[in-house]
């Protein structure tokens, strides 16, 4: 048998429900929070979330507060974008 969420990714448990548009954009959320992302203290690629907006570094064990969804503030990414 075929995988049934090979296509929808971890929103293949909505199903059909909620519409198109906001599976993706669950979908793309979800990726990019679930994945693994650069500590600011030792500079490794293993922060992990902990809960919402707890970020926790596997490595060095460096705890700290981020936004929900990411690791970095919205004042650092607006930061990197205007230089």
């Amino acid at each position: 048998m075929a995988k049934r969420t090979a296509k929808a990714g971890t929103a293949g448990r909505f199903g059909a429900r909620y519409g198109v548009v906001i599976r993706n954009r669950i979908k793309t959320i979800e990726a990019h929070q679930k994945g693994r992302h650069e500590c600011p203290v030792c500079h490794h690629e293993s922060v992990k979330r902990v809960s919402s907006g707890i970020w926790e570094c596997k490595r060095c064990g460096a705890k700290f507060a981020a936004s929900a969804y990411s690791p970095k503030t919205k004042k650092e990414i607006s930061a990197v974008s205007e230089e």
